[in-house]
């Protein structure tokens, strides 16, 4: 990949020959990077190629173990975080940094809260000029700002971050990921904020596997792949397939393809279903298809599919499966009656992070090789097996911690651990946020097995490309309600994103 830019300013931010090993492993193979003031440069490869290290090694969490950094053309050391702070280095990591217990407020001016008599916290200066920041940045759907991080969507916490990071100014701003959980209106608020940083001067490293965003926001893309930059281009030059290619060093369509639609008989009914987030949704569910959920964020998505799996009390409606009536009151309610969820938050509540991916796996089917004191290791073992290599899950075992595996293989982990015994309906919540395109990839061919295998799927994703491509049907969703639905195919994203953020479109729950 070579470069085809034209004679630009000397560069605000130079990284020259940086290497870091772990143990064996080469993380980053004598990595050059440039960032010009006023530049959005993206930063694109698999997970494990390296763009995580890097970054952390521009923030001073990680010491490279050769190579050099300079700032307008002066070498600096960046030793830890403070001296990244020092020099006007922001990075907003994919996991979120925030403070659950603690308001969106006290989050973004965390370390510079205005005080009375120089000690007591002024919580009324504090709340006024939090909601004075988020104004100005043009989020308000952060919401109001004395509400607690723990009560926010994920959506929500991310913006909450990326406000946070934009109440320092900085020269160099890092953002990994940063629209993985926000839909396309969000994410475009975003968009917008970032290119107003650019005009101002400040040098913007943008990491994210949404390849056609980054063509329209990135000025010059370089490719990482194995620890190695493979090159930079300028955006506009690279076609999206182009730049999958060179991430994984083989053809892989960035097109989700969406599975064969053969419907079945109806396995899922809701009737005027109420609940925290949820006003009266009615739907209906076939097996073998595809139902897309599109909505904005704090609109009412993950509420809907909180409340179908018994995570959300019901206040009045009906759900019923295969022709029965259910009124789940746990998640294992839920998949007695044959409906499982796929949360958005896989860390967080999908997988135990401190167990071996066999432990995760073998979790759901605990009275299958658990009698009394008695462990069936056998039956566990086969469980496992039969997972790893349905899905694909790569590990060189499966006793290893589950942590330790890529972002694209904790979420097979997370589908495949319910597929001993496959479900009615999956409920897939945000499948593929912050997992790459060669995962993504495997991800819409798993989904795709299991549609062909009978398998309904609801299907709540911020990516519109994504939602639009893998259903069959698409249901809009707004104020926790449905306004329409219609056939995926053919459909308009401009007339959809019209009817999301038109008038009455909720912004702020």
């Amino acid at each position: 990949m070579t470069s085809d830019e034209p004679d630009a300013p000397g560069p605000l931010l130079s990284l020259r020959g940086v290497v870091k090993r772990y143990g064996g492993v080469v993380a980053l193979d004598g990595v050059d990077f440039d960032l010009r003031a006023g530049e959005i440069h993206a930063l694109l490869g698999e997970n494990g190629a390296g763009k995580s290290t890097l970054i952390r090694v521009l923030g001073g969490v990680v010491r490279p173990d050769s190579g050099t950094i300079a700032i307008d053309g002066r070498l600096v050391q960046v030793r830890g975080t403070a001296d990244a702070d020092e020099l006007g280095i922001r990075l907003i990591h994919q996991e979120l940094s925030l403070a659950p217990n603690l308001s969106s407020a006290e989050n973004i001016l965390l370390g510079r809260e205005p005080t009375r008599l120089g000690f007591w916290l002024d919580r009324r200066r504090l709340e006024a000029q939090a909601a004075t920041l988020v104004d100005e940045l043009g989020m308000p759907e952060i919401g109001p700002v004395r509400t607690r991080v723990a009560e926010l969507s994920i959506a929500r916490r991310q913006l909450v971050e990326i406000a946070r990071a934009l109440a320092v100014r900085a020269r160099i701003l890092v953002l990994d990921e940063p629209t993985a959980s926000l839909s396309q209106h969000e994410a475009e608020t975003l968009m917008a904020r970032l290119r107003r940083l650019r005009e101002q001067g400040v040098g913007i490293i943008y990491i994210s596997h949404r390849l056609e965003e980054i063509r329209r926001l990135a000025d010059r893309i370089t490719v990482l792949r194995d620890g190695r930059n493979v090159g930079t281009r300028a955006a506009g030059s690279v076609e999206p397939d182009e730049l999958v290619r060179l991430m994984v060093g083989r053809d892989v369509s960035a097109t989700p393809p969406r599975p064969p639609w053969n419907p079945g008989p109806v396995v899922l009914s809701v009737e005027d279903l109420h609940a925290e987030g949820v006003n009266g949704v009615r739907f209906e569910l076939r097996a073998g298809e595809v139902l897309g959920l599109a909505g904005l964020v704090g609109s009412g998505r993950t509420e809907l599919a909180r409340a179908l799996c018994g995570l959300t009390l019901i206040h009045s409606g009906r759900i019923v499966v295969d022709g029965r009536a259910i009124v789940p009151r746990s998640p294992w309610d839920a998949r007695a009656a044959g409906l499982v969820l796929v949360p958005e938050d896989r860390k967080g509540e999908g997988l135990v992070m401190t167990g071996s991916v066999a432990y995760n796996l073998a979790l759901p089917w605990t009275g299958e090789w658990i009698h009394g004191v008695r462990v069936d290791g056998r039956r566990r073992a086969g469980i496992v097996e039969r997972a790893m290599t349905r899905f694909g899950i790569k590990s060189d075992h499966p006793e290893r911690l589950v942590g330790t595996l890529s972002g694209g293989n904790q979420q097979k982990v997370v589908v495949a651990r319910w597929m001993e015994r496959p479900p009615r309906v999956l409920i897939l919540d945000e499948p593929t946020r912050g997992v790459d395109v060669k995962a993504r990839a495997e991800i819409y061919g798993v989904l795709g097995d299991l549609v062909e295998r009978g398998i309904a799927v609801l299907l709540v994703s911020s990516d519109l490309p994504e939602v639009m491509g893998l259903s069959h049907r698409l249901a809009l969703y707004r104020d926790g309600r449905i306004l329409r639905e219609f056939p995926a195919e053919g459909a308009d994203p401009v007339e959809i994103m019209a009817s999301l953020v038109g008038p009455g479109a909720d912004q702020d729950s």
